[in-house]
């Protein structure tokens, strides 16, 4: 079964874990010490001594290694958050280092010391080292489980939205190595199929079902309206040893990573959390905004100068041109933009919209569009504090209004500053794109917001938001 490869699997990533601190540790010491590279006591200590420490050295990283969750099952675990994990037990481990030798140091020679440049270089090597091992794994891993092998076998208990989501991440992520064997539920009619997942039987077959197979998890998909049934389901299922997990059918409602609250065994779970509600991450993201706003802005002089010449020369008229938008709290603020049209009747572009080929957009401005080139003025916007680098795309107050009654959780993205640019932005939904699709990668922004989440959006946006396809 899959608990004895993953028992296995952890047994051979604890041996290269051990190799790879050794590698780290011993070529640290050989460019930094044997080779001479500096000119300090440190050097004078004998190697005996510094490979010595290794007897200490390895378990204690092995322990930080499994108090990071890096024996974790790779199956879904993120890339960044493994490395995250990787450079805490990395910066956790020097520290240690650091303040054992300092105690041991009493017990040296006055001229006898580790080298502090050695501990440096060891705990960077041993960082990149682990990281590409563990890319490695990942791979080979990936491999196998696409081409069939390392497979955990899996019953679905339920026909819901929740089982339907789940069939479908399962089928584009083959390297996940989840085979679904098929699904229990009481109103799909035995041989129901949806991408070749087959209705199997009545939840009331699941204990004989349990025990005529071999499977290494069961995943209750019960319908919002079948909860009623969920205890007796979970224990049976818990009877039979099975690891057993939940996916609820009220995804919709609750954020991916709810905020849960323990209310002295009373677990309560938060509708939403907005991370950014706080003040240390609200400081802390204005703060990048105005630094990020400010080298924008010495960035892109020269290209806005350019650009407002342009205009001036081109087509007369304001070179700005600002419009109202909702923000923050569902205040107005205005938003300002290079104009890219002609000089309109203040009511009719309020309520017209812009069109392929419009003949209202001036050469220059099809360009600066097309080149998202109109939004640097923006980076003013973010410094007054009405708009940030990094956030949801704001609409006018008629789009709003139209917005809020079509679509399911639409107000929740003022609940932030706009930004922008935004995680819908690159991953496509920009100008005439899905507004609901939009949304639900504004809400993802949303309950999901951290700095480096920020930092990977504005990263992105080099390679994938400033030219827009989709603007005319």
């Amino acid at each position: 079964m899959i608990k004895d490869n993953q028992k296995r699997l952890n047994r051979v990533h604890v041996l290269l874990d051990a190799l790879i601190t050794v590698l780290a540790y011993a070529l640290a010491w050989f460019v930094v010490i044997s080779g001479n590279v500096m000119d300090t006591p440190g050097g004078t200590l004998p190697p005996r001594i510094y490979f010595a420490a290794l007897i200490f050295v390895v378990p204690a990283y092995l322990i930080l290694y499994a108090s990071f969750h890096l024996y974790s099952p790779k199956r879904i675990q993120g890339r960044r958050s493994e490395f995250a994990n990787i450079c805490k037990a990395n910066v956790i481990g020097l520290m240690l280092f650091t303040f054992v030798l300092f105690g041991a140091s009493s017990f040296m020679a006055h001229n006898e010391y580790f080298s502090t440049r050695m501990l440096l270089a060891f705990s960077g090597a041993n960082t990149l080292l682990l990281e590409a091992e563990r890319m490695a794994i990942r791979l080979f891993l990936h491999s196998l489980r696409t081409n069939g092998y390392n497979q955990k076998h899996i019953l679905l208990i339920g026909w819901s939205r929740a089982a339907e989501g789940f069939i479908d991440r399962v089928i584009v992520n083959p390297e996940w190595g989840y085979h679904i064997q098929g699904i229990l539920d009481d109103h799909k009619p035995e041989g129901f199929s949806y991408k070749n997942i087959r209705v199997l039987g009545p939840i009331s077959h699941l204990e004989t079902f349990l025990a005529a197979n071999t499977l290494d998890e069961i995943a209750i998909t019960l319908s919002i309206t079948e909860y009623a049934n969920l205890e007796h389901i979970v224990a049976a299922c818990e009877k039979s040893g099975v690891h057993t997990k939940f996916i609820p059918d009220y995804n919709h409602i609750i954020p991916t990573i709810p905020y849960m609250e323990d209310l002295q065994g009373l677990p309560v779970i938060h509708i939403r959390r907005v991370p950014l509600t706080g003040v240390f991450n609200a400081t802390m993201k204005r703060c990048v905004d105005i630094v990020g706003a400010l080298f924008g802005l010495i960035i892109f002089s020269p290209v806005m100068l350019l650009t407002a010449a342009l205009i001036k020369i081109t087509s007369p008229g304001p070179v700005i041109f600002s419009q109202e938008r909702i923000g923050l709290h569902n205040r107005p603020f205005r938003m300002y933009k290079f104009r890219s049209m002609e000089v309109q009747d203040p009511g009719k572009e309020k309520s017209q919209w812009t069109t392929p080929h419009d003949p209202r957009v001036t050469p220059v401005g099809r360009f600066i569009r097309k080149t998202s080139i109109d939004e640097t003025p923006q980076f003013f916007n973010v410094l007054i504090g009405d708009m940030s680098l990094v956030g949801p795309r704001p609409e006018r107050p008629l789009c709003v209004e139209k917005f809020k009654e079509a679509i399911p959780r639409y107000m929740i993205k003022h609940q932030v500053r706009p930004g922008l640019t935004g995680w819908a932005q690159v991953n496509g939904y920009r100008g005439d794109t899905s507004i609901t699709k939009r949304i639900e990668h504004d809400l993802y922004y949303i309950e999901n917001w951290s700095l480096g989440f920020d930092f990977k959006i504005m990263f992105l946006t080099i390679f994938k938001g400033f030219i827009n396809k989709n603007a005319y």
